[in-house]
């Protein structure tokens, strides 16, 4: 494990996906204690993991490049994705209850984070505020994020939770500068039909189905939204009927 870690300066500062994972507005000085924190960068292996289920909860990771899933196995021995996090969100928030981490993190791709030590976050987050403040919208966009999911789950149809979880990633990926229509799929159709609920071939029979409609383009990881109005309407038709 210890090869994986690199004692590399990681100067947030510098870093270009700072308004993502770092509050806004911290003068020179309070970014230099950041700097300080976050000392050390982990490279990830394609399939390698970051943390494991069950492991002692130490630090919270921000994703420098890559992607990842995070996925539970259940008692069928099955893996259950829980998440998909890419560049510029944290990862790791799972452990912090009960100081183990609840899930794995497994890298979609080869990717790098910048490990943050949870003990050190707390203190810094203690005098500047705006950290602390920061953390908080963190959890919290989590805990959301999984309210959302559980909705997706318990009441949506196969092409709802499709064109849900596609306007979300592209939304999410144009906060990074990435195009708003099109997007490189970094999980498999199996990984999405795991997260969503869905079976594979209802992955794969939904795509279809919005090929044929002309709402998508698919060249295999390659999707391109032609229609962004008509998946949002499929979304809405959804919340029109309750």
């Amino acid at each position: 494990m210890s090869s994986n870690l690199q004692t590399i300066k990681v100067a947030c500062s510098n870093c270009s996906l700072r308004e993502l994972c770092m509050p806004v507005g911290l003068d020179d000085q309070q970014l230099k204690r950041i700097d300080d924190i976050v000392a050390v960068r982990r490279k990830v292996k394609r399939g390698g993991t970051l943390f494991r289920n069950g492991e002692a909860f130490t630090s919270l990771f921000a994703i420098r490049t890559g992607f990842f899933k995070t996925c539970v196995a259940t008692e069928d021995g099955r893996d259950q994705v829980t998440g998909f996090q890419m560049a510029g969100e944290i990862i790791g928030l799972d452990g912090i209850v009960n100081d183990r981490h609840t899930c794995d993190a497994v890298a979609l791709e080869d990717a790098e984070v910048c490990v943050m030590p949870f003990e050190r976050i707390e203190e810094l987050s203690r005098e500047v505020t705006a950290l602390q403040t920061h953390v908080h919208k963190i959890m919290s966009r989590e805990i959301v994020r999984e309210h959302g999911v559980m909705l997706l789950l318990g009441s949506m149809r196969a092409e709802e939770r499709l064109a849900a979880f596609l306007l979300n990633l592209v939304q999410r990926l144009h906060a990074r500068g990435f195009s708003q229509s099109e997007l490189v799929l970094r999980m498999t159709r199996e990984e999405i039909g795991s997260y969503l609920g869905l079976k594979l071939e209802t992955v794969s029979r939904t795509f279809s189905k919005f090929v044929e409609e002309g709402i998508v383009e698919v060249k295999q990881r390659h999707v391109r939204i032609v229609n962004t109005e008509a998946l949002k309407r499929i979304v809405n038709s959804q919340q029109a009927c309750h």
